[in-house]
């Protein structure tokens, strides 16, 4: 096996975007239970909320050799992609992978992200193979995504388009998918299908045909403080901290609970259950253990985690009811 400290150059590297809620975490730790057990793969995950989850979420294989780091707050491709290129270079320092991962927020910009992974430092370290993105070709028929400027650029920068929950389609969904792809001119990508975030390891694999042509301009302004970040501030005496983002017409909200705050597990399936959001990922620490929750519009998964170091959870939405933390907070079993 190569040394950690042997230098890797040519990392082969993809992006694996779609809108949100289409599954890319679950098509993530699908790969990474395929990662060959001899090498050490980098995962770079952007989150448009201010609370990192992924990373908790993220089933890792028995040999652990993978390495996560977080960039919450919105788009990591803005502020000249600041936040990026610090969070990939110490990612890339500590891991010496051989395979990078780059997920890029279901409403962030990866042409962007690819015109600074094409850049002459980057060019040195990285070979930037296939862009993977992913769709729910059931989108297709409601103009908040269609007519939506990030979904479209996510599918004019992809090699493979990949409709993934198949599983959930009508019989002429594939279709739809196909017919979408040729009325927008993007006759030149693959397409793949799958069910469940089940991507075939070999899609990764060749160079990406992607252009990195600068974008048409668009606003892709969040509303976000940027002078704070809540992921390492220590808890105030009330034991728990929350932000809010705004963005691409959507908002978030979420927080974090200092890890003496247990969670009652009923209450929070009903919570989680009763939110109304386009997204939701959490992590909790309850009375019965420790869980991971997953909510698209298609329903909430439950998981069982071995640890967290704190309970965390971001919700993503047209629209936060006020009265969200307060309905949260009830789910306490202990507080302050």
């Amino acid at each position: 096996m190569q040394s950690n400290k042997e230098p890797i150059t040519a990392i082969p590297t993809n992006i694996i975007t779609g809108f949100l809620g289409v599954g890319k975490t679950s098509a993530i730790t699908h790969l990474l239970s395929h990662k060959p057990e001899n090498e050490r793969w980098a995962i770079l995950v952007n989150e448009f909320g201010e609370i990192g989850i992924d990373g908790n979420l993220l089933s890792k294989p028995k040999d652990q050799q993978v390495y996560i780091r977080e960039v919450p707050g919105g788009c990591m491709c803005c502020a000249s992609g600041l936040p990026m290129q610090i969070a990939l270079n110490q990612l890339l320092k500590e891991a010496n992978p051989h395979r990078l991962l780059i997920e890029p927020t279901g409403l962030g910009h990866p042409l962007e992200v690819l015109q600074l992974l094409s850049n002459q430092y980057y060019q040195q370290l990285l070979s930037l193979e296939k862009v993977i993105t992913l769709v729910d070709a059931r989108n297709l028929e409601d103009k908040r995504f269609t007519e939506h400027p990030t979904f479209n650029q996510q599918i004019s920068i992809a090699d493979v388009v990949v409709g993934n929950k198949l599983d959930l389609y009508n019989t002429h969904h594939k279709t739809t998918l196909e017919s979408y792809l040729t009325d927008k001119n993007f006759n030149d990508k693959t397409v793949q299908f799958c069910s469940h975030g089940q991507l075939n390891p070999q899609w990764l694999s060749g160079k990406t045909q992607s252009t990195t042509k600068p974008p048409c301009h668009h606003h892709h302004h969040h509303q976000t403080d940027t002078s704070r970040d809540i992921n390492a501030e220590p808890f105030p005496e009330e034991g728990f901290l929350s932000a809010q983002n705004e963005g691409e017409g959507f908002a978030s909200v979420g927080w974090r609970f200092a890890p003496d705050q247990i969670f009652d597990r009923a209450k929070l399936r009903t919570f989680i259950t009763g939110v109304d959001a386009l997204r939701l990922k959490a992590v909790f620490i309850t009375a019965q253990g420790i869980f991971g929750y997953n909510k698209t519009a298609d329903g909430t998964t439950e998981i069982e985690l071995d640890e967290c170091s704190e309970s965390r959870i971001e919700i993503i939405g047209n629209r936060i009811c006020p009265d969200t933390e307060s309905t949260l907070l009830d789910c306490l079993a202990s507080h302050r």
